[in-house]
């Protein structure tokens, strides 16, 4: 194929995240297509500022690593303008630019002007981000449109990760030209589950239904509404088991209901076991763009509960395939759980659909051709 594609990514594995995950994946999967395929990212981890993963060239710049490295700053040093002189020293068939928040965001789109190359933003939200707080969620809000009307001002294209992303950038008077969505390798997610036995670490029986979370614990995911929900929803069958880290980590912990187990931040190979040991995953989250957890349930035969952000809908279309709430109210929670808990045979059901469906429709090759036809159009 001989195009040659680069790929703006604020964070990048082994940093943890969907965005992260979801660029990692794409990047490979556009050089087994044949493409030359570098990512730019930021070099939050201290490690080596070139390297060639997979086939692919991973440019990390020296930063500021903000908040335990969730918002890196540029380090504008020498090394710093060295890697983006040899970065932008060539013309690309495409630059990608992953979300609209970050200054290495823009970082991307001056590369794309400089070097003539096709430029377009994929927006990864569904809403404002929320770190549930009153007097910083205002300011957030602000900062986002600020800086995307910088990012409009490149006039580059515009692409949801899902259909709720699309729609999102409405609220910046954006029309996005379509959806580049997001995919996973079903068979191999599953393939490299570990052999850890959740169920019997935490003493449960075959009847007992296991609800799992599995995310970054900030009060955006609802993780406390969720707590509260399986603490309440009167089902001595029900257990809720929480795997991930974040700022709300503390609150967490200080939780000692016998029916919640936090497990810490998993690996991805232990992540998927515990969704296959799960009877179902759990994320009423307030801001989603495509959340990569849910297709790793479904990979997994594991029907979801979610609310109705990012692609849940296009996963989820009925009730043959997952359960969708209005919001992420304990009591609409509680009353989901209670379902899923009474309705064991239907549970499996929808798992086994949405697993079908995934295995179908969301693969890593389409979601490559759709971003090269993007570059083409």
């Amino acid at each position: 194929m001989n195009k040659d594609i680069l790929l703006f990514s604020a964070l990048y594995p082994p940093h943890l995240g969907g965005i992260e995950r979801f660029t990692e994946c794409l990047a490979n999967e556009l050089a087994l297509m044949g493409c030359r395929v570098t990512v730019v990212t930021n070099n939050t981890e201290n490690l080596s500022s070139l390297e060639i993963v997979n086939g692919v060239s991973v440019f990390r710049l020296p930063c500021f690593p903000a908040l335990s490295g969730r918002m890196p700053f540029p380090k504008p040093n020498a090394e710093y303008r060295k890697l983006v002189k040899q970065i932008a020293s060539h013309r690309y068939d495409g630059v990608l630019v992953n979300t609209r928040f970050y200054l290495h965001s823009l970082l991307g789109l001056r590369i794309a002007k400089r070097t003539s190359s096709r430029a377009i933003v994929l927006d990864h939200g569904s809403a404002h981000i929320l770190f549930g707080n009153r007097l910083l969620d205002p300011i957030v809000a602000a900062y986002e449109h600020l800086i995307t009307g910088v990012i409009k001002g490149y006039k580059p294209l515009f692409y949801g990760i899902s259909a709720k992303s699309a729609e999102w950038l409405r609220h910046f008077d954006i029309n996005a030209s379509g959806v580049i969505g997001n995919s996973i390798d079903s068979l191999q997610y599953v393939g490299q589950a570990s052999n850890r036995a959740f169920r019997q670490e935490l003493s449960l029986r075959d009847s007992d239904c296991l609800v799992a979370f599995i995310g970054r614990l900030i009060s955006a995911k609802g993780i406390l509404e969720l707590i509260e929900a399986v603490e309440t929803c009167n089902r001595d069958n029900v257990f809720l088991a929480i795997a991930g880290d974040g700022p709300l980590k503390e609150r967490v912990l200080e939780t000692r209901s016998s029916k919640v187990a936090y497990l810490g931040r998993l690996n991805s190979s232990d992540v998927a076991k515990l969704l296959c040991d799960s009877n179902v995953l759990c994320l009423p989250s307030r801001s989603e763009g495509f959340c990569t957890t849910l297709l790793e349930a479904s990979a997994c035969a594991t029907a979801s509960i979610t609310t109705d952000v990012g692609g849940a809908r296009e996963l989820i279309p009925n009730s043959d395939y997952g359960i969708i709430i209005p919001d992420a109210n304990p009591v609409t929670i509680s009353d989901a759980i209670r379902f899923a808990a009474d309705h064991a045979e239907e549970l499996e059901l929808m798992g086994q659909n949405s697993c079908l469906r995934v295995r179908a429709d969301y693969s890593w090759r389409s979601t490559a051709v759709s971003l090269l036809d993007a570059f083409d159009a």
